[in-house]
């Protein structure tokens, strides 16, 4: 863990102890996930009068009416993801936001591909990941429906926004054995897990969820 990982201002461990509690006993099991979402300083990525709400399990909002996801939801993706796996290995997020969820990444696995499709949310996530010395985790604005297919393929794809359907081209940059989460549906809508075997594309639904919607283009 870097030095910007272990002394982080004005959040006290005991604060982040605390949300880790809640995550267990709200049903997160994996301890490799569990570890990295205690290490990274949530307050950083949250606009300034909402740092003293960082470490509460609910989603907080961002500039341009994006949010920064709920602790337990970015946790349960990511542990549904890591499950019956050694390594998550090369990993692409679509909607970066504000740079949170690939920091978490970015405790997990050395490849983080993270892309954003708002610039001003990208270079907040840019300085966010500097403060905390992440230089791994490689950011693009870009469309994510089209996902990153000069860094294809990927063992592990994360959406942080729901779609109708998934779209294809982040099917296509799916490796072989690879997992692909993604929200999908209207209301509600609910946790996609999609693994690519060796007949096709196997997929499974798991819990309810809220996200903003994926969009196309860059803006």
């Amino acid at each position: 863990m870097s030095a910007a990982l272990a002394g982080t201002g004005m959040m006290s461990q005991r604060t982040r102890t605390r949300m880790i509690e809640r995550l267990r006993v709200e049903g997160i099991r994996d301890e490799r996930v569990l570890t990295a979402i205690a290490a990274v300083p949530r307050h950083i990525f949250v606009e300034e009068a909402m740092a003293h709400r960082a470490y509460e399990d609910t989603a907080l909002p961002l500039i341009l009416g994006q949010t920064i996801s709920q602790p337990y939801v970015v946790a349960r993706m990511i542990e549904l993801l890591h499950a019956g796996r050694d390594k998550l290995g090369k990993t692409l997020e679509i909607g970066a936001g504000c740079g949170y969820q690939a920091a978490v990444l970015a405790m997990l696995t050395r490849e983080v591909f993270a892309v954003e499709r708002l610039g001003q949310l990208l270079t907040k996530a840019r300085e966010h990941l500097k403060q905390l010395k992440m230089s791994h985790v490689r950011l693009k604005h870009a469309d994510g429906m089209k996902g990153l297919p000069e860094a294809a393929p990927f063992d592990t794809i994360i959406v942080a926004a729901g779609a109708a359907g998934i779209p294809q081209p982040l099917l296509n940059q799916l490796a072989p054995s690879g997992r692909l989460m993604i929200p999908i549906g209207a209301d509600p809508q609910v946790l996609c897990l999609i693994e690519r075997g060796p007949q096709g594309f196997v997929e499974s639904r798991f819990d309810a969820v809220r996200f903003v919607p994926l969009l196309p283009g860059v803006d």
